[in-house]
């Protein structure tokens, strides 16, 4: 069978392969894309819809995600989809909480200002105000749609972009600058980028095997329909502040850690530290959990989703806790990098591992591998 060709072919239509070829089309390069579902259905369906600049790290990551929130923006200018700049509220009920968000503005590296209790409740319906203390104000931060998002991007690309995109098809091998799919079609490119997701062994398995990258499985849940005022912001809870690399250079973190270690290691345990996003229709996505590796099984537990409400039971505030769906989700992620990118040949490029930041750093990330590039002249 005749091989089709291409500048560009990317293996994968979640985020982080449709960040690459939008990325790819900026520049002019005709690109196809294979997915072997009907649809994205992987960790960019299944997440909080946060673009959450406030849990990078300072410096290359948060600028990063501060760039892939324009590139969101430009995607909403273009009505490609609609992007709610929301803003997050990260909640303290606990002294040490607020101290370490007092740290965490007071040093400055990230757009952020402190709110008192009346503050806080006065921005936001959903946040518990017994207990609470005050909280700090995220600016930067967005919502999208992660259900729609990722199907409305591909409709962009095929209809807008001339991206030549194959659902249903299962890329199963790359030998000789071409990727073949498992009904004998070939794609012919001079950059392959492989953006698999959470599967590490169809392609390049023993690269993959040994890349560091481990998978990591969380649950989360969805309420049934809350009153809604305005655009409310992402709320995060103190347990968060012990999740996000962001706050790790807090002096008060480690005391933080050790209280909820000391009074909860359950939580510690299931990795559990909770967040809440309302979207539109007025339900609230809420969770989450990890799960790594070998104790990643299919079924859901009980317990975990029984930690996750009663964590969210202390820090917010619902009308109606009747819980709509639930569901998981499976991501791989590096211990060390934003994302594990590897050249096994050459013009083959692996690009996988956005963790839980796809939605805050991929679009970012493919723009800075195409700068890098297209500056050293390797485009082929």
């Amino acid at each position: 069978m005749k091989s089709a060709r291409y500048d560009v072919v990317i293996v994968g239509a979640g985020i982080v392969g449709l960040a690459h070829a939008l990325a790819a089309t900026r520049r002019g390069l005709r690109v196809a894309v294979l997915e072997r579902h009907p649809a994205a259905c992987g960790a960019s369906i299944r997440n909080f819809g946060m673009i959450w600049p406030v849990g990078q790290p300072g410096g290359e990551p948060l600028g990063i995600a501060l760039r892939t929130r324009e590139l969101w923006l430009e995607l909403a200018a273009r009505d490609v989809l609609e992007v709610e700049e929301c803003g997050a509220i990260c909640l303290a009920h606990h002294e040490d909480e607020l101290e370490v968000l007092r740290e965490f503005a007071a040093a400055g590296t990230h757009p952020a200002s402190m709110l008192s209790r009346e503050q806080v409740l006065s921005r936001t319906s959903l946040a518990q105000p017994e207990g609470l203390l005050g909280g700090m104000y995220s600016p930067t931060d967005c919502r999208v749609d992660p259900r729609t998002a990722s199907a409305r991007i591909a409709a962009f690309l095929a209809h807008s972009r001339g991206v030549d995109i194959s659902f249903g098809t299962t890329a199963v091998a790359i030998e000789g600058g071409a990727v073949r799919a498992a009904d004998g079609r070939a794609w012919e490119a001079g950059r392959i980028l492989v953006c698999s997701g959470s599967d590490l062994r169809t392609l390049y398995p023993d690269v993959l095997a040994e890349s560091g990258l481990i998978l990591c499985k969380l649950q989360m849940l969805r309420s049934v329909a809350q009153p809604r005022v305005g655009t409310p912001p992402h709320l995060a809870s103190g347990l968060s502040l012990r999740h996000y690399a962001s706050f790790a250079g807090c002096p008060s973190l480690p005391a933080l850690k050790a209280r909820v270690a000391a009074e909860t290691p359950e939580l510690d345990r299931f990795g559990v530290h909770v967040m809440a996003s309302q979207f539109p229709g007025g339900e609230v996505v809420l969770g989450d959990s990890h799960e790594y590796g070998g104790d990643i099984t299919p079924f859901d537990r009980t317990e975990i989703e029984d930690l996750i409400l009663r964590e969210c039971r202390k820090v917010f505030r619902l009308d109606d806790w009747t819980v709509r769906e639930r569901w998981h989700g499976i991501l791989s992620k590096h211990p060390e990098r934003l994302v594990f990118e590897h050249e096994p040949e050459p013009g083959v490029h692996l690009f996988v591992g956005t963790g839980g930041a796809g939605m805050t750093l991929s679009l970012g990330l493919a723009d800075r591998a195409w700068d890098r590039w297209t500056r050293r002249g390797t485009d082929r």
